[in-house]
């Protein structure tokens, strides 16, 4: 036990910046939690807890390296310390099967976190009895043991001139995945603050694309109760699509606005000026929160509440901010249940899940047993053996795999199923769109003031 803790105490002053004044004082608490009674996952958020620097000495790190060095440092050092106090779970992350698809998706397999399939948790916000959080995304589980949080560490941040805090996610879904968090715990909105703080964002994170859940229940996160962003330091499929029709706004005639060439509904607004992004968005935004076209299956509000919401998510590119306009619809009707433009219920052996603001730009997350699934799939298909009766909520994959692999066009089952669930993922997004023909969308935006 002593030589592990020796082990720790170096570990420590090389990777976590702990001062060797203090080594002593580590070594003997490292020796009573060891003592503790507290075993695996506990025991190491507790040990790197103790071994990490207050909550207070992060952020005045942070905002040390930021003001020396500037925003991309200062990210790379918390992201780096995060991993390196063991709250970001990389090692496991790295183990998550990922490829990219022909049809420009990006699909993963997250064997780290469990299934999320219900959205009266999301509403509640996950919360726990105990501790002095209110949901699992506020910033006093710092420290918290109840929910492995001993070496959560977050960072303070001005958005739209009031208080927030970024942190990384420990399972994130892609490259430096973070949520960034209202210091006030009031429930997720969109409205026009929302996008005046999207873009506050990449102004202070250039390198980094920030977006909003839509607010829903059904496709929103999966903490509803607590306003916050999601962002990163990756380029999404939706970041790399074109413009496919372009738009005329009356207000502001010179800005690029267009219809991008997506599976889902989305608007593009390009500018190097806030106001014109943040004036033209909002108009968008508020046009579609109160848009109904019952023909199509779009009610904008009946006695269940509210259905339609934007997605906001924004880049900064060498021409100035690029904002992203999602629409989102969670109205249900007899025959969706689940939602009309969510995952159809043949998909929902490979997607049953929200399908949220990452998904629906482009990266699939996909449940972790589908590994062990698909697997047998494969196996199945390359014996020639018919799918056993309780696969059969896999009959449409199974089937079009097989065809796929006996056409010789794939070198093995493996590539074949790749590509399957990259074509079915694609159909979701599809599913999600709230116009599937240009000539209905073309209408709704005459409404917010546009010209083709």
């Amino acid at each position: 036990m002593i030589e592990n803790i020796k082990e720790l105490i170096a570990y420590a002053k090389a990777k976590l910046e702990l001062n060797t004044r203090d080594s002593g004082y580590k070594s003997n608490r490292l020796l009573e939690i060891m003592q503790s009674g507290l075993d695996g996952a506990e025991l190491e958020d507790a040990l790197y807890g103790e071994l990490s620097l207050l909550p207070s000495e992060t952020d005045e790190r942070f905002a040390e390296i930021m003001k020396e060095s500037g925003s991309k440092a200062a990210t790379d050092w918390l992201y780096n310390y995060c991993v390196n106090n063991m709250y970001v779970k990389k090692s496991v992350l790295d183990k998550n099967p990922r490829f990219d698809c022909a049809n420009g998706l990006t699909i993963t397999i997250n064997k780290a976190k469990p299934e999320f399939r219900d959205p009266k948790k999301a509403k509640a916000g996950n919360s726990v009895e105990g501790g002095f959080a209110k949901c699992v995304i506020c910033r006093e589980n710092e420290g918290f043991g109840a929910k492995n949080k001993r070496n959560l560490r977050t960072v303070s941040l001005m958005l739209g001139g009031k208080s927030w805090f970024w942190q990384y996610s420990p399972y994130g879904y892609f490259h430096e995945h973070g949520i960034v968090v209202n210091c006030e715990h009031i429930p997720m909105h969109i409205d026009k603050d929302t996008i005046v703080n999207l873009l506050d964002f990449v102004d202070k994170f250039p390198h980094y694309f920030i977006g909003c859940n839509a607010p829903l229940p059904r496709i929103g996160g999966s903490v509803l109760s607590h306003d916050h962003y999601q962002g990163g330091g990756e380029v999404l499929p939706l970041h790399k699509a074109k413009i496919k029709t372009q738009i005329k706004d009356n207000k502001f005639p010179y800005v690029r606005v267009g219809v991008l060439d997506w599976p889902g509904t989305v608007i593009r607004i390009k500018s190097d000026k806030r106001n014109e992004v943040i004036d033209i968005a909002d108009r968008i935004r508020e046009a579609w929160v109160n848009y109904s076209a019952p023909e199509t299956g779009i009610i904008s509000e009946d006695k269940d509440g509210i259905h339609n919401a934007i997605s906001p998510t924004v880049i900064k590119t060498v021409s100035g901010y690029e904002m992203n306009v999602i629409l989102r619809s969670n109205i249900t009707n007899e025959k969706y249940p689940d939602g009309i433009f969510h995952a159809h219920p043949e998909y929902h052996s490979i997607k049953k899940e929200s399908i949220g603001l990452i998904e629906a730009q482009g990266l699939f997350i996909l449940p972790g047993r589908l590994e062990e699934e698909l697997n047998e799939i494969e196996k199945l298909i390359e014996a020639k053996k018919q799918l056993p009766p309780e696969y059969i909520g896999f009959k449409l994959v199974y089937d079009e795999t097989k065809t796929m692999y006996e056409s010789g066009k794939f070198k093995d089952i493996h590539a074949a199923m790749q590509e399957e669930l990259g074509s079915i993922c694609y159909r979701i997004l599809e599913n999600t769109a709230v116009f599937k023909k240009e000539k209905e969308l073309i209408s709704f935006l005459k409404t917010a003031g546009f010209e083709i």
